[in-house]
């Protein structure tokens, strides 16, 4: 699993790459709290392009970062998820709590 996060047309990007399981769930979520507590951007865009398997780890992972972004008042996006990962994050019903787009 990478995570690389970048300045883009005035938001944080959080480009993601590989797998997210619970085996890296847990470090995936600490690196980007941490970015979120000290940067405090208006708007983070989590980039799902490059997953290429998701369990319901990363559906946590969305869960609290939508919640930590929101009590600094910021807003979150998942950008670019697979079609199997955009029907599972549909199923979940994280689309009522974070704007899901693809630029595919």
């Amino acid at each position: 699993m990478k995570l690389d996060i970048k300045k883009e047309n005035g938001s944080a990007v959080a480009v993601l790459s590989g797998e997210i399981d619970h085996h890296n769930a847990k470090e995936i979520r600490s690196e980007l709290d941490r970015y979120i507590i000290s940067a405090q951007p208006k708007s983070l865009v989590m980039d799902f392009g490059n997953i290429s398997f998701m369990d319901s780890s990363g559906i946590g992972l969305i869960i609290g970062r939508y919640k930590l972004i929101h009590e600094c008042g910021g807003v979150l996006t998942v950008r670019n998820p697979q079609s199997y990962i955009r029907r599972v994050m549909k199923l979940s019903g994280i689309e009522r709590l974070v704007q899901i787009t693809c630029d595919r």
